[in-house]
């Protein structure tokens, strides 16, 4: 800078600001003595540093051309930290693996810290210092507190400028010399005490406040009810006397209320007579011809059915003889009605007189979907639609037809409900019902069975149900009397109730069978597999308990020609044949799905057939095969529909399977399905119960023979 650039300079910072002028100093006089020092001790030592050196090399080290060291070898440096994990692996839980992660943080933070300082100098410091002065009352002060920090830093600046130069000290001291006397006049400013400034990025104060809405009064003046004042005495014969006049007054007002309805109905007649007339004689002409329609519907039916009819009929299947111990079955007709498609077939029972009529019940077996149920009459002869319909509020779990009275249907509801429905009568509901008062079953009914008249000659049935209760009810005088026959208890399940009660657990009975020969004795399936033997003359105590199944017993059933055996199935898949005397079954059959149920034909002693919830139909022979089913057909077709029963016609070769869409469906077995005994020649083949029996004993021997050979 030249020097007169230079006088400006320090007169600019010197005479306005009233700051102390600076003494002038030698500035280059001083450099060049600092490098004449350096030099010399320099040039002192590098002679002594020159001797005391000398070359040590390691015995080892290669011994390089000089164009082997000018060569060059590049090292480029990346951003990369070397020391920072490549092989980091983290579980995915989207893929259910552990997954390499392919990106690595490579930054290394070597040192940190957090400041709260501000320059003094800079910007923000000057800010703050200003606002917190004028937060003090002490705003003139503070600004030439300012001014004179200004001229102080402009001075240090002006320093390091002057020692470039000697003649600009010359002319600079003349300057300063009068910054001196101004100096000496002004009177000097109290030193403000230096505040902290705060660090505005790290603490925020901030404050508001809301208003108060004002507070209102309102208020309003109703006039005050009128009142009266009312005193009197009464006695016995006013408050009565008051009552007869009360009760005249009602009298009256019903008797012109009745005047009133005759007066209308009498017009209503005289309106409508004429349709009424018109009506009554519709009905009285239906009723005549109803029975010659019906059997015009039936013709009608079996023309559209010919060819089913006469497979019914006619049809056996030729190519069983060519299979050695395998059957099939026939689908012959298919019963459904609009207003059951939403409901399972829950019950279906075949009429101990007409062979071709067969009852149908109608529910659901799901909890959460319970409704409506209907009572269905199909025959044979006309699949198109029921002979008889019945509607009832609850679900319908079972049902049972009279052998004496036929026209009777006994009926178990799932909201714990019996019923008797007489078909000879046109009313829709039953002829008569259980309630609460009657003492009706607090869990869902599973199963009823007519029994024999009692000694008064009274219509009586049993029931079942998830209450643990057998209940035996009597028809007396058109009403239902219930007498408790036997309570499920389970042993080893007591429980202490309160105050040291002992609270013992029912168990749910879901099936029931009476048998056949012996009136007392009667089989009971539970929910918890077990089968109880009982007697309707001990109501305390078993006979006898099997161990039967592991799952819910879904149908117990006594053979039609055994005495001794029974059959039972489960939802725990398996089949199961046993002797009432010996606690172990006699046959297991294991049929890969939850069997629905479980039916003995009423032709033969060893054949019986199952459903499972699979579809499938398994009928048995054990005469012929004691391992496997001679038939195992698929009833069934969709996957989410499921079979729930099974019925063997009394006389023909049919069953019926009921399913949970509200479908029944008729099969006819093929002739290996219901052989008999072959004929020899000049021997009369022997029919009948006994050969029966006999045929069924000779299998249950077989069985039986190796524990009476390891007892000897």
């Amino acid at each position: 800078m030249p020097a007169k650039a230079g006088d400006r300079h320090r007169q600019g910072q010197s005479g306005p600001s009233g700051g102390k002028a600076v003494p002038p100093r030698p500035a280059k006089a001083v450099s060049k003595k600092r490098d004449e020092d350096v030099s010399t001790e320099v040039g002192e030592g590098v002679d002594e540093w020159a001797a005391a050196k000398t070359l040590v090399k390691p015995p080892d080290q290669l011994e390089l051309t000089e164009a082997e060291l000018k060569e060059e070898f590049t090292r480029i440096l990346t951003a990369n930290n070397p020391h920072a994990p490549q092989n980091i692996v983290r579980y995915s839980f989207k893929e259910r693996a552990y997954k390499p992660i392919n990106y690595v943080d490579q930054m290394a933070i070597h040192f940190s810290l957090n400041g709260n300082m501000i320059l003094k100098d800079s910007d923000e410091g000057r800010r703050q210092s200003i606002r917190l002065s004028t937060a003090a009352g002490k705003a003139p002060i503070e600004t030439s507190a300012v001014i004179s920090e200004e001229t102080e830093i402009k001075d240090e600046e002006s320093m390091g400028d002057t020692q470039a130069a000697k003649e600009e000290e010359a002319e600079g001291s003349g300057t300063a010399e009068v910054a001196e006397a101004a100096e000496a006049e002004e009177p000097s400013l109290p030193k403000m005490k230096e505040q902290k400034l705060a660090n505005q990025f790290n603490f925020i104060e901030r404050a508001s406040r809301t208003l108060n809405n004002p507070m209102r009064e309102r208020a309003c003046q109703s006039e005050p009810t009128p009142c009266k004042n009312f005193s009197a005495t009464a006695n016995q014969w006013e408050i009565y006397d008051a009552y007869v006049e009360e009760l005249q007054k009602m009298e009256r007002s019903k008797e012109k209320e009745k005047t009133k309805a005759q007066t209308a109905k009498r017009e209503e007649e005289k309106k409508k007579g004429r349709k009424l007339t018109s009506l009554e004689s519709q009905s009285d002409d239906i009723t005549k011809i109803s029975k010659a329609a019906k059997i015009m519907e039936r013709m009608v039916n079996q023309n559209t059915f010919d060819d089913i009819a006469q497979d019914f009929k006619y049809f056996e299947d030729a190519s069983d003889e060519y299979r050695d111990e395998q059957g099939t079955l026939l689908p012959l007709w298919k019963f459904q009605y609009d207003k059951t498609k939403r409901l399972a077939v829950t019950a279906i029972s075949w009429n101990p007189k007409y062979k071709d009529l067969f009852a149908v019940g109608y529910g659901s077996y799901d909890f959460m979907k319970q409704g409506r149920g209907m009572l269905l009459l199909y025959t044979m002869k006309n699949p198109s639609f029921p002979e008889y319909v019945f509607s009832s509020e609850s679900g319908i779990m079972c049902l049972d037809f009279h052998n004496d009275h036929p026209y009777l249907v006994a009926v178990g509801f799932y909201d714990g409900n019996v019923a008797i429905y007489n078909l000879k009568k046109a009313a829709s509901q039953p002829s008569c019902k259980s309630s609460a008062k009657s003492g009706k079953h607090t869990e869902p009914v599973w199963q009823v069975k007519w029994q024999k008249d009692d000694m008064d000659n009274n219509l009586n049935f049993f029931s079942v149900s998830s209450d643990g209760r057998i209940v035996s009810w009597t028809l007396v005088k058109n009403e239902l009397v219930h007498t408790d026959v036997i309570k499920l208890s389970v042993e080893g399940t007591t429980m202490h109730g309160p105050e040291g009660l002992q609270l013992q657990t029912l168990g749910c009975g879901t099936s029931f069978d009476f048998h056949k020969k012996i009136d007392y004795l009667f089989l009971v399936g539970t929910e918890e597999g077990k089968i109880y033997k009982c007697s309707k003359c001990y109501s305390s105590q078993f006979l006898d308990v099997f161990e039967a199944h592991h799952m819910a017993v879904d149908s117990v059933s006594w053979n039609p020609y055994h005495l001794k055996v029974f059959i039972s199935c489960s939802s725990d898949w398996t089949v199961k044949i046993w002797d009432h005397t010996i606690k172990t079954p006699m046959f297991i059959y294991d049929l890969n799905s939850a069997v629905g149920d479980v039916a003995w034909s009423p032709y033969s002693s060893t054949v019986f057939a199952a459903v499972t919830t699979d579809g499938k139909a398994h009928v048995f022979d054990l005469s012929i095969n004691k391992y496997e089913a001679l038939c195992t057909q698929l009833v069934v077709a969709k996957k989410k529909n499921k079979i729930t029963h099974i019925q063997f016609n009394p006389v023909y070769p049919v069953v019926i399977i009921g399913d949970e869409r509200g479908h029944v469906t008729s099969l006819k077995l093929s002739p290996n399905l219901r052989r008999m005994p072959k004929e020899k020649k000049g021997q009369e083949v022997k029919k009948g119960p006994e050969v029966e029996i006999a045929k069924l004993d000779k299998l249950l021997n077989l069985v039986r023979e190796p524990e009476s050979r390891a007892g000897k």
